[in-house]
C-alpha cells in the first residue's frame, strides 16, 4: 500500500538526490555492456529451472511467472530492490539501477558499485529502459503504471519478466512483515540463491522472537509513529507496515487508524514512544542533519513539550526506507524499534 507522501516526495526530491550522491555516476549503454561482459554468470543448476512465483500488476491481481534461468540483464529501481540484490550477491546480474532515497549501507557498498547506478535521473522512464534490453525488472508497483515505464503485461508480452514489492502492491492490502519476508524468498527463488534468503529472513524472524521473549514481563508500551508532511502530521496506522513492524515486537500501537492527526490528538493520546518517520534526502543533503531536523519538529514545538514521550526522552526517529517496502532493511526497521520500545534490551 504505497502512501501518498512518498510518491509525492519521489516526484520532489529527485534533483536533490541526484546533486547528493556525488559519489555515483550515470552510465551509459556501452559502459553497462562492456562491464556485464566482464561478469561471470550464476550457474543455473541442472533440474533446477524452470520455477515459477506469484507476483502482481499494475493493478494488484496476482499473476504467475515463471522463470527458464537465472535473469542476467536486471533493472533494480528504487532503495529496496538495489539492496535485495546487493544484500544476496546478486550484483553481477545488474545492468542498471536507480532511484536511491538514502545512502546505501556499508556491507553493501562493494556490490553497489559494480550495480551501474545511474544517478542523472531518479526514475528511468520508458524509452530508456526499452533501450536497456533487460530480462527482469525489479521495483514498486508505481513505477509500472501507463505514465511510467508500463503494466508488466506490456514486459511480459515482450519476454521481460518483472517483480513488484508485495507492499506496494495496489488495491487497498495491509502492508505486513511477512509480504517482505516473501519478496526476499521469491528473488532468492528467482536467482536459486534460496540459503541466502533463508538466511536473511530467519534473522528477523529470530530478532522479532528474542525481543518477544525478552520483554514478556514488561509492561507494554503506548507506541505511535508519524510523520510530518507538507504542513500535516500523518499517523502510520495498523494497515502500514511500520505499524506492523511496532505489533509484532509486542507494543501497543494506540492509534490503529491511518491518516492525518492534529497536535491536540496526539498531545490527548499522550504515547509512551513517539516514533517519527522521515526520508533523510528530502530533509537535507546530510543525513544527520536530516535526523535533526526531524527530532525537532517535536522537540522544539512548545506544543509538545508535555508529551510523556518528549519529558521522558522516548522520541525517536526511524526512516521510511527501514519501514516501508524495506526488503533487506527490514531487520533494520525491527531493531530500531525495538531499542526504542524496550530501551533495557540495548543495555
Amino acid at each position: 500500500m504505497e502512501t501518498m507522501s512518498r510518491i509525492f516526495k519521489i516526484a520532489l526530491f529527485s534533483s536533490l538526490l541526484i546533486t547528493s550522491l556525488v559519489a555515483c555516476s550515470s552510465t551509459n549503454s556501452t559502459e553497462i555492456e562492456n562491464t556485464l561482459s566482464d561478469k561471470t554468470s550464476l550457474n543455473n543448476d541442472d533440474g533446477y529451472y524452470p520455477i515459477t512465483i506469484t507476483n502482481y500488476d499494475y493493478a494488484g491481481n496476482e499473476v504467475e511467472l515463471t522463470f527458464e534461468q537465472a535473469p542476467q540483464r536486471v533493472l533494480a529501481i528504487l532503495q529496496n530492490s538495489i539492496e535485495t540484490m546487493a544484500a544476496l550477491g546478486l550484483e553481477d546480474h545488474v545492468l542498471a539501477s536507480y532511484g536511491l532515497d538514502n545512502s546505501i549501507k556499508e556491507e553493501w557498498q562493494d556490490s553497489f558499485q559494480k550495480m551501474n547506478y545511474d544517478a542523472s535521473v531518479f526514475e528511468p522512464d520508458l524509452e530508456t529502459v526499452v533501450s536497456l534490453a533487460p530480462d527482469f525488472i525489479l521495483s514498486w508497483g508505481s513505477m509500472f503504471s501507463d505514465k511510467k515505464i508500463k503494466d508488466i503485461h506490456f514486459w511480459n508480452e515482450r519476454n521481460v519478466n518483472t517483480y513488484i514489492n508485495s507492499n506496494t502492491r495496489l488495491g487497498g492490502h495491509n502492508d505486513i512483515i511477512e509480504n517482505e519476508y516473501q519478496d526476499i524468498l521469491n528473488i532468492g527463488k528467482i536467482f536459486n540463491v534460496n540459503e541466502e534468503a533463508e538466511k536473511l529472513v530467519a534473522t528477523m524472524k529470530d530478532e522479532i522472537e528474542y525481543v518477544l521473549k525478552a520483554t514478556t514481563e514488561m509492561p507494554e508500551q503506548n507506541v505511535m509513529l508519524i510523520e510530518f508532511y507538507e504542513g500535516a502530521i500523518i499517523n502510520y496506522g495498523a494497515s502500514s507496515l511500520g505499524g506492523n513492524m511496532i505489533s509484532s515486537l509486542g507494543a501497543n500501537l494506540v492509534r490503529p487508524e491511518h491518516g492525518n492527526i492534529s497536535k491536540e490528538e496526539i498531545l490527548n493520546i499522550n504515547p509512551d514512544v513517539l516514533f517519527l518517520c522521515y526520508l533523510p534526502f528530502w530533509e537535507s543533503k546530510d543525513e544527520e542533519e536530516a535526523n535533526k531536523i526531524t527530532l525537532n519538529n517535536i522537540l522544539l514545538d512548545p506544543a509538545f513539550a508535555s508529551l510523556d514521550a518528549v519529558k521522558n526522552n522516548r522520541v525517536h526517529t526511524i526512516m521510511l526506507g527501514d519501514m516501508y517496502a524495506s526488503g533487506v532493511r527490514t531487520l533494520d526497521g525491527i531493531k530500531i524499534f525495538a531499542e526504542g520500545i524496550y530501551p533495557e534490551l540495548s543495555n
